[in-house]
């Protein structure tokens, strides 16, 4: 329950207040001055600081330097844009006019609660990732993981457009997030876009927005990612996926940087910075004449390829203890640890899904365990269907090609598990799944 403390000296106007946010599920403490609101309370147990801003003795803005944090919601009678304005530079977070209407008061305290509890969760998990791993909680010590972070350091400081390029579940998100964090756009927004999960029909509205009665539904104006991303960071996840007209308009994003809602016949300018990911073979599709040319060549200004979890040698089981760690707490389960016939099996895996097979396939063994050790029957794999055998270079597999090992496992397993089981085993979404099944002819019973 949120702790909200009011500072006014006003003793009616106090008590009524109270009331007011004690009814909305608040609790509240009250102070007459700024004095003895730092002498009596521990400012760093509070959510929120309500104060007016003619108090005896030193003004309610004053508490903005005791808030640590906290904070400050500014009260005044006098109701000028100078007050609100010189309120505001002090640090206070909003401004409201007395006599003030309940429902707005309310309106403003949700808002501000709602906004620093994102502003908290966010610097938590920035934090903790910064601190245990420089590059947006990446982890790899292999020497092409340590040539891509190289590449985001060089890339990220700069506008140039990135696309990325891997296998599912190899981290291309996490890549776009890195570089992100890393560039100046930092505080702005990075908003990511799944291209294969929005319908066809969609796209455009919803990259480039729309105005109102732009098509039948089109009840209200939609501003559209492209416009919302403003400022910061565009992530386009399976670009592959963008019908031609999409294609058309992004190309005009990347030349001209505008964008024309539909609807309208004006274009407006906007200041994004692009990063693109897929897990097709870009190049291949502009020679078949299902990616624009132009537009790959806009794309690739700097090009970053993930390389699957098989081929990443020890990383594998550094990114597996990191993962076990992080989900028995997350479960709030006791400490665990691997057997070392779970780890060999880990090593020897051929890991189709990559890092969310493997992050699924160690959730699975935490909620499974009823030892403190998690053993091979928990992981459910079949460490045998990676094989590298003595001489082969790791990630070579038996001559088993990744297309050829989605087949086996499908067809071995469609029998026993749902199609929901199938995808979580591969680590692979159930779009993903049915995808491949339809490009390599597999039918689902």
């Amino acid at each position: 329950m949120s702790r909200i403390l009011v500072i006014e000296d006003e003793q009616v106007i106090r008590s009524a207040l109270r009331r007011l946010l004690e009814r909305n599920g608040y609790r509240v403490v009250e102070a007459e001055s700024v004095e003895q609101a730092v002498d009596h309370f521990d400012i760093r147990g509070l959510s929120l600081i309500i104060a007016d801003l003619r108090l005896p003795g030193a003004p309610g803005t004053d508490i903005i330097d005791h808030s640590n944090g906290v904070p400050v919601l500014i009260m005044t009678s006098y109701s000028s844009v100078r007050n609100a304005v010189e309120a505001m530079k002090l640090g206070a977070v909003d401004y409201i006019a007395k006599p003030f209407d309940h429902d707005e008061m309310l309106l403003v305290i949700r808002r501000v609660l709602s906004e620093q509890c994102v502003t908290r969760q966010n610097q938590a998990l920035k934090t903790d990732l910064q601190r245990s791993y420089p590059i947006a909680g990446m982890i790899g010590d292999c020497k092409l993981m340590q040539e891509i972070f190289d590449r985001i350091h060089k890339v990220a400081p700069t506008d140039a457009s990135v696309l990325i390029q891997g296998e599912s579940g190899t981290g291309k998100e996490l890549v776009a997030r890195a570089i992100h964090e890393q560039s100046p756009r930092c505080k702005a927004p990075i908003i990511t876009v799944n291209c294969a999960a929005i319908p066809e029909s969609l796209i455009e509205s919803e990259l480039f927005g729309h105005v109102k009665g732009a098509f039948t539904g089109a009840t209200e104006a939609h501003r559209g990612m492209v416009a919302s991303a403003d400022g910061g960071t565009l992530f386009l996840d399976e670009i592959a996926e963008l019908p031609p007209s999409a294609q058309a308009q992004l190309l005009r994003v990347l030349q001209n940087g505008e964008i024309r809602p539909i609807g309208t016949p004006s274009s407006y300018n906007v200041d994004v910075r692009l990063i693109a990911a897929t897990n097709c073979n870009l190049k291949g599709l502009v020679a078949k004449d299902m990616f624009r040319q132009d537009l790959y060549f806009r794309l690739q200004v700097m090009e970053i390829g993930l390389p699957p979890l098989r081929e990443r040698g020890k990383d594998i089981l550094k990114l597996a203890e990191y993962l076990l760690q992080k989900t028995y707490k997350k479960l709030n389960r006791s400490q665990l640890s691997f057997s070392a016939s779970a780890l060999e099996a880990i090593q020897r895996y051929f890991w189709p899904g990559n890092v969310r097979e493997l992050e699924n396939a160690i959730e699975r063994a935490v909620i499974l365990a009823d030892t403190d050790e998690v053993s091979l029957n928990h992981l459910a794999i079949d460490a045998d269907a990676r094989g590298p055998e003595e001489g082969v270079d790791q990630g070579k597999t038996n001559n088993l090609s990744l297309d050829d090992y989605f087949r086996s496992f499908v067809l071995e397993h469609q029998d026993r598990f749902t199609e929901t089981e199938i995808s979580n085993r591969l680590g692979i979404s159930r779009k993903s799944l049915w995808e491949r099944r339809k490009r390599l002819g597999i039918p689902r019973r």
